[in-house]
């Protein structure tokens, strides 16, 4: 018999009528299901609301939150109104993890059950999801191949609750999915993608943004997380030479950069910012750092 797991999922949801039965179809097919899963339907145009609220009225452990419509996707800030949001039903319930789920996102009856495993196995991990993949050829791809291997992608976080409550949530700008991993880190957590356990993601990562508004969005959020200008620039170097070529590197570099002059704000903890930096530093001197 599958051990049972108090866990809950929130999925802050817009303009995704193509994608979310299938989310749907992955979480009923669960062997291990939650104690809720809150699809917030984050002001959509489309009949995402309409899907959500008939997936509730056949499985009582789903919940909709319907939030006005802002007239235009927000990332970052918006993605994390509408997650907290649907993060205050979950407040009073009894759980031991709490998975943030992108709604454009399939996966094998397994899933959940696999990931409580290497929670269970390792109590020192705090962060844990599967790989994010693509199907191409019929085969399953992981979408990124440069991550690094601290890195849990926004689309399946899942979090232990000693550590969601050691981190103190996450913060409400671009950046939160990496902020909250280096906090994890810095407090003794270890964070993880698991390469074995994998998700379909049935739309590119920034396809709703487009491709060159998506890469300048990942140059602001490395610059609120704390990069450093010296890393961040290695970083951009690098990319030249991974897909998409040139764009790229050119949109992580323009968004750092004038980030950097606007002085847009970071995460407000210079402690963090500090060991972030000397991290990265290490992991250019060669030395033991996040990077292994």
């Amino acid at each position: 018999m599958t051990e049972e797991v108090a866990y809950v999922v929130v999925s802050p949801t817009r303009d995704e009528e193509k994608y979310l039965q299938k989310t749907i179809d992955s979480m009923a097919g669960q062997s291990i299901k939650p104690r809720l899963w809150v699809i917030v339907n984050d002001g959509s145009t489309d009949r995402t609301g309409v899907i959500a609220e008939k997936a509730a009225s056949e499985h009582p452990w789903i919940r909709v939150v319907h939030r006005h419509d802002r007239g235009f996707r927000q990332a970052g800030s918006g993605v994390m109104d509408a997650f907290y949001a649907g993060l205050e039903l979950v407040s009073n319930l009894e759980w031991e993890f709490l998975s943030k789920l992108d709604a454009d996102l399939s996966f094998q009856p397994a899933y959940f059950e696999e990931c409580f495993n290497q929670f269970r196995n390792h109590p020192r991990l705090g962060i844990t999801g599967g790989t994010v993949c693509q199907e191409v050829g019929g085969r399953l791809e992981p979408e990124s191949k440069v991550d690094p291997a601290f890195h849990v992608r926004g689309a399946t976080k899942i979090y232990r609750r000693e550590c969601w409550e050691q981190i103190d949530g996450l913060i409400r700008e671009s950046g939160w999915d990496t902020v909250d991993e280096l906090k994890a880190n810095m407090l003794g957590w270890k964070t993880a993608t698991l390469p074995d356990v994998g998700v379909v993601h049935h739309r590119f990562t920034g396809k709703a943004y487009g491709t060159w508004n998506d890469w300048v969005k990942g140059g602001r959020s490395n610059y609120i997380a704390g990069y450093h200008p010296l890393f961040m620039t290695l970083k951009c170097f690098k990319r030249l030479f991974n897909a998409p070529y040139v764009i790229g590197a050119v949109g992580l570099f323009w968004g750092y950069f004038v980030s950097l002059f606007q002085r847009v704000p970071r995460v407000p903890d210079e402690a963090l910012i500090r060991y972030f930096q000397q991290e990265q530093l290490n992991r250019l001197l060669f030395r033991k750092s996040l990077w292994g």
